[in-house]
């Protein structure tokens, strides 16, 4: 095995990180993980409360699904996308069958970014305009078109990359941008805003809106009553395609196959990636309607992957969803977001000061930190760095001298572990959270 102090220096000397300063981070080196936990090669282990980059759905090295894997590679490792597939065409019709109303294609990519990327362009031609709406408070990935999507400060950068692309204001009830006063006057004000922006930027030049059924990275953010289906009704009085982006929601991410499913609303392409097989192989794609699928019966669609629909990636992505059946994964999700998560985090919001508001559903929430409940002034300035982010970065330690991996993104912190992990690991994981929190509490008024 390689030691550790070899695995620093090849990392350090060779590797380039994204989202890094290459010379100010020292990423640990991970020697092997198993389920909810990964170790490091001082043998520490690490209750993972973030799924890695929320996507270990499924628990680190399912031994089911490694077996799958194994055995797609003896008997087929590699096939061109224009062949027809057992693995590839049994995953799509997998995933169609849990899709809601007529979403019955799957285009393949390797990712959520070119997921994104390629909703984008089906919508752009189906509707033959070019305008995309997207939210402030988004991540979309880091292509093209879709880190112009993204709504947060990683875009700044990368400007200008594409065009066509409007940011609106989504529903934040904590934060609201319309000044609401309760999640159903936040839904009423959020629409009319979503209505204003397409009639001032002219409908006949909008051929989608993108949105994150639950925004993830950037807060955890589940859409108020109502939200989700005055979208789709937008969307049909104007003749634009509704995206939803499951990349991070979807999968059991939210206690569903699809986060839409909570609301009953069905999109016109669903894009997912991270949980359809939990990163064990690249994967990515498009649900695509059987109206927007039919633009391209006889029209060939200008995109395409060489690794689209790779047979390794597909077989991964059968076996996780027959495991997530047989083990009734999604309904565990569900039920550790009711029975256990969202109880326990309003206990802690209790005892901390620090704490603004506990949100989420499934295994997907947030805490959001605050150095005044009144004021609601946020623990870190947006988008902090350097000195400013001092005291989550404290959080963020004392979370890890506890053994627990956390999720920190601004003045958050993330409760996102496997959908597979038990009641007991949980309970240890929110317990390590509501010790780390003392030291959020030192910040706070």
């Amino acid at each position: 095995m390689t030691s550790e102090s070899q695995v620093r220096a090849d990392d350090r000397a060779h590797v380039f990180h994204s989202w890094s300063a290459q010379g100010l981070i020292d990423p640990l080196p991970v020697e092997r993980a198993s389920g909810s936990h990964f170790w490091d090669y001082s043998g520490r282990k690490y209750l993972d409360f973030s799924s890695q980059l929320v996507n270990i759905n499924i628990g680190h090295q399912h031994p089911r699904l490694i077996e799958a894997i194994q055995e797609q590679a003896a008997r087929l490792a590699t096939i061109a996308p224009a062949f027809a597939n057992d693995k590839r065409g049994e995953a799509a019709r997998m995933i169609a069958e849990i899709a809601p109303a007529d979403l019955n294609k799957v285009f393949f990519t390797n990712g959520g970014a070119e997921a994104n990327e390629n909703a984008i362009r089906m919508a752009r031609l189906h509707t033959g305009r070019h305008k995309v709406l997207s939210t402030y408070r988004s991540y979309h990935g880091s292509t093209a078109t879709a880190i112009t999507a993204t709504g947060d400060p990683r875009r700044w950068p990368n400007e200008p990359v594409a065009i066509g692309v409007v940011h609106f204001w989504g529903p934040y009830p904590y934060r609201s941008p319309f000044h609401s006063e309760s999640p159903e006057q936040e839904t009423r004000r959020a629409l009319q805003h979503l209505r204003d922006t397409i009639v001032f930027e002219g409908p006949a030049t909008v051929a989608a809106i993108l949105l994150e059924t639950v925004v993830g990275t950037n807060g955890i953010l589940v859409p108020p009553p109502g939200y989700l289906a005055g979208v789709r009704e937008i969307c049909d009085e104007f003749g634009i395609v509704f995206i939803a982006d499951e990349v991070m929601a979807g999968f059991g991410r939210c206690g569903e196959w699809f986060a839409v499913d909570r609301w009953g609303v069905a999109p016109d392409l669903i894009t997912f990636a991270k949980g359809v097989n939990s990163g064990y192989l690249p994967l990515g794609g498009v649900v695509i309607s059987d109206e927007i699928a039919e633009t391209f019966r006889e029209r060939p669609f200008p995109g395409g992957l060489t690794y689209s629909g790779h047979p390794l990636a597909c077989a991964s992505a059968v076996a996780s969803m027959q495991i997530f059946k047989e083990e009734g994964i999604v309904e565990h999700a569900r039920a550790l977001g009711d029975d256990i998560i969202g109880p326990s985090l309003h206990r802690i919001a209790e005892k901390h000061p620090s704490v603004g508001e506990v949100r989420g559903l499934g295994v997907f929430w947030a805490i959001e930190l605050v150095r005044d409940r009144t004021t609601r002034e946020p623990l870190v300035p947006f988008n902090a760095a350097g000195p400013a982010a001092a005291p989550m970065n404290a959080v963020a330690a004392a979370c890890k001298e506890r053994g627990l991996w956390p999720f920190v993104h601004f003045n958050r912190l993330h409760v996102v572990p496997p959908c597979t992990i038990t009641a007991e690991e949980l309970r240890e994981g929110l317990a390590i959270l509501d010790e780390a929190l003392t030291v959020a509490d030192e910040y706070s008024a």
